[in-house]
């Protein structure tokens, strides 16, 4: 599904608010790790263009890393999916395409938000970031459910369409329309790296 097929699935994206200036902003990329990579394959492209205008632009990149020691540490996770990612294996490690730059931030959860149980809001505080641009994987649980914790927390959330992924396209849409209706702002990647690029 290109960009455009994506965007006109998801009307809410496009007249429900006027896009506000994007400033003090970070990127977040969330779960991109070889576990994911059946899923995050196709979009791999689009979120390293969007890696490289955002340390172009100056603006924070922050990669999570999902992962647990015993499946007793993830709670009702183990209620819902077999197997888990063990820190530190192969599975768990950020796909080489878009590897951490030295200096950026990798922060382990363990839970679909990137908010539970980390630093994540403290850092951002800390650092002025009020607007969030989310990627990875996938997109209806751990990208989504980060979204609207960042959106509760009064940071605005530019969400990309093209730039997140998950197990079928009626989830990623209707995750991108619940998203847009309510939380987010939902852009393509070109949108993003056309806009920052031209800071």
């Amino acid at each position: 599904m290109n960009q455009q097929q994506l965007i006109r699935l998801v009307p809410e994206a496009e007249s429900r608010h006027a896009l506000p200036t994007i400033n003090q902003s970070a990127l977040l990329v969330i779960d991109m790790q070889e576990y994911f990579r059946p899923i995050a394959t196709g979009i791999i492209p689009g979120v390293k263009r969007v890696i490289d205008v955002c340390r172009r632009s100056g603006v924070p990149v922050i990669y999570t890393q999902h992962g647990h020691n015993d499946p007793e540490e993830s709670g009702m996770l183990s209620e819902w999916w077999e197997g888990h990612i063990i820190p530190g294996s192969d599975e768990a490690l950020i796909v080489p395409e878009i590897q951490p730059a030295t200096g950026e931030r990798v922060m382990a959860k363990d839970r679909y938000s990137a908010f539970y149980r980390t630093d994540l809001e403290d850092q951002l505080r800390k650092s002025g970031i009020k607007d969030m641009i989310i990627s990875g994987v996938m997109t209806n649980l751990c990208c989504e459910t980060t979204a609207r914790d960042a959106f509760v927390r009064d940071f605005r959330v530019f969400f990309l369409a093209d730039g997140t992924a998950t197990s079928g396209d009626d989830y990623h849409i209707a995750a991108l329309r619940n998203l847009a209706y309510g939380f987010a702002y939902i852009l393509t990647c070109d949108e993003i790296v056309q806009y920052l690029g031209s800071q």
